[in-house]
């Protein structure tokens, strides 16, 4: 599983599939959610859905994740 680390107090899905390089463009999200991304072990078909520190995505097909909170300093 990898580990990734959020700036903010959380990531949209959209945002974070950018982020991963997994798509590049927000229409490109729209299709891409269709194929059943796991949040949590449910199904997300929500761009805007918000991904907090303690979360899992599972990406049939790819890798699997998890949110990290903000290094603290």
């Amino acid at each position: 599983m990898e580990k990734v680390s959020i700036e903010g107090e959380y990531i949209t899905l959209g945002q974070f599939l950018k982020k991963m390089g997994i798509v590049q463009t927000g229409g490109e999200v729209k299709a891409y959610l269709e194929k059943g991304i796991l949040v949590n072990n449910q199904v997300e078909m929500r761009r805007g859905k918000k991904l907090y520190a303690g979360d899992e995505i599972r990406i049939p097909g790819e890798k699997d994740y998890r949110i990290l909170g903000k290094a603290k300093e």
